[in-house]
């Protein structure tokens, strides 16, 4: 009947393939990320290291001292960590400064490593292969790190099923610009927090264990500049099923865009880059833990008071186009509504913010919107090796359409089904009439399917006195002749009328009439 997506069990071999995607070859724009010989200051490594911190930087002889500086603060003892800065092609003091800053500091465990320029992706990437330690932790050269972060960004990982862990952004600028960008994240952990896992890692604050990195091929290549490489690894990574989690104490303090026209240029580039992963991970045009959908709807409205305006200017010069006008006040209005959750939040934060809390939220759709265009007409065409999305963008859209109208009816057609299986069940066996059990749906995300009971209520209880689960190679969920199965249950399975609340899943988009299990 109605099926979910089931995806691989993660493994964890340990093997260190080359980091360069085997399936999806680097574009001649993308150069290789070649080591450039340097004398790198090491310490040796002892037993106890449990994290590697790879530092990838840029021209950022600036900020990377004080990035140093806050690492050398750890409240995680000196022995556990190593520090590894891969210098990506700096053409200014960065590779002198982090040099004379490893000699300044014997007793760290820190080194350089240097690259052409090949981007932070690469740099990164780079940084994994040499690293020693099971945990990878990611920051970057503009950053500095409380002095808890290492401890907090590495206990989410006492839990083995967990592969990787978020942090967050902290601030101690004052101006406009920068508090704005630290509440729109701190709009975006508040969401995050209510999540059990997540699907999106920024690597400003990121871990992750090194075998599953190194297995995974790393970040992609193709992303020349810091723009959403992060997000395309771990979309990949939550693809395949394995656990990501936040951690919302290990924080790090970030200088943010200064002005308007450096937060208009990185939205830009961000929507830039996003209409290439979008083509990969077609699924996150609809849904993922970090972006607000209501963004997406800021998007679109723009866009249509923006395509109507010449129209309506047209109507300056022939009366028959005025109508736009009114047509262009609804949309800027509903446009204005959307913002109002958020600038209530900048108004508590600080009034001023709220002032200016509408033109930067056009701003932002603005900026993400002509870039997400401008990369669409790039990309098309252009899609380097055989990745494909199993279902492009378009025919997603038609057939999660087909789901929620068959959803609609069968749940019309089931209610009376479903009410009399309900009174006999109730009559049969004691208990409640629903069931809930937990399964793993598209990207990895978990979910609760809702199904008629057909077995005594404490079923899940006696499972381990039927079946050897440590012998199972694979869940199961129905055993034959199984006893735990009441008489309405085994009428209720023989014409899967249990499965009829399912359609409830596939109303709210955990499942699909049709799909791969």
């Amino acid at each position: 009947m109605m099926e979910s997506s089931f995806p691989e069990r993660a493994q964890t071999t340990s093997i260190q393939p080359s980091i360069q995607p085997a399936h999806r070859p680097a574009p001649q724009t993308a150069p290789q990320a070649v080591p450039v010989p340097v004398a790198e200051t090491q310490a040796q490594q002892p037993a106890s290291l449990r994290a590697s911190v790879i530092v990838p930087v840029y021209n950022g002889e600036e900020g990377i001292t004080r990035c140093l500086d806050a690492l050398a603060q750890q409240s995680t003892p000196l022995a556990d960590f190593e520090i590894i800065v891969v210098d990506d092609g700096s053409r200014d003091g960065t590779p002198d400064c982090v040099t004379a800053w490893c000699h300044a500091h014997p007793e760290m465990q820190a080194r350089l490593v240097r690259q052409e320029n090949a981007g932070p992706a690469a740099a990164r990437n780079h940084g994994a292969r040499v690293a020693q330690a099971p945990l990878l932790l990611f920051t970057d050269g503009d950053c500095a790190p409380t002095p808890h972060w290492i401890q907090a960004l590495s206990e989410p990982f006492d839990d083995p099923e967990v592969m990787g862990a978020k942090g967050t952004y902290l601030t101690r600028q004052t101006d406009l610009a920068p508090q704005f960008v630290q509440a729109e994240y701190e709009d975006r952990y508040d969401r995050m927090r209510d999540e059990d896992q997540i699907d999106f890692i920024d690597t400003y604050s990121a871990a992750y264990r090194r075998t599953v990195f190194l297995e995974n091929d790393g970040f992609d290549a193709i992303f020349t500049t810091a723009s959403v490489e992060d997000q395309e690894f771990s979309f990949r990574l939550a693809q395949k099923g394995y656990r990501l989690v936040f951690a919302p104490q290990a924080q790090v303090y970030h200088i943010h865009d200064t002005d308007l026209g450096e937060y208009v240029r990185r939205k830009y580039y961000i929507g830039y880059w996003k209409a290439l992963l979008t083509r990969w991970h077609p699924e996150r045009m609809v849904h993922d833990s970090h972006t607000p959908q209501v963004l997406k709807v800021q998007i679109v409205l723009l866009a249509g008071l923006l395509g109507l305006l010449p129209i309506a200017l047209a109507g300056l010069w022939w009366p028959l186009f005025n109508w736009t006008w009114l047509l262009e006040s609804l949309i800027a209005g509903l446009f204005l509504l959307t913002t109002l959750p958020f600038v209530g939040k900048l108004a508590r934060r600080a009034p001023r913010l709220a002032l200016v809390g509408p033109l930067m939220l056009s701003a932002r759709a603005l900026a993400l919107g002509v870039g997400f265009l401008v990369g669409t007409i790039h990309f098309a065409g252009t899609l380097p090796g055989q990745r494909h999305p199993v279902i492009p963008g378009w025919k997603r859209m038609i057939k999660r359409g087909i789901d929620i109208v068959g959803a609609l009816i069968g749940l019309l057609i089931s209610i009376p089904v479903v009410a009399v299986a309900a009174v006999a069940i109730k009559l049969d066996s004691p208990g409640p009439v629903f069931y809930q059990q937990g399964r793993i749906g598209e990207n990895g995300r978990p979910f609760h399917i809702v199904k008629l009971r057909s077995m005594v209520q404490d079923a899940d209880a006696r499972l381990d006195e039927l079946v050897d689960l440590t012998a199972l190679a694979e869940p199961v969920y129905k055993i034959p002749d199984d006893p735990r199965v009441t008489r309405v249950g085994r009428i209720l399975r023989r014409t899967s009328l249990d499965e009829a609340p399912q359609f409830f899943n596939v109303l709210v988009g955990d499942m699909s009439l049709v799909g791969p299990r």
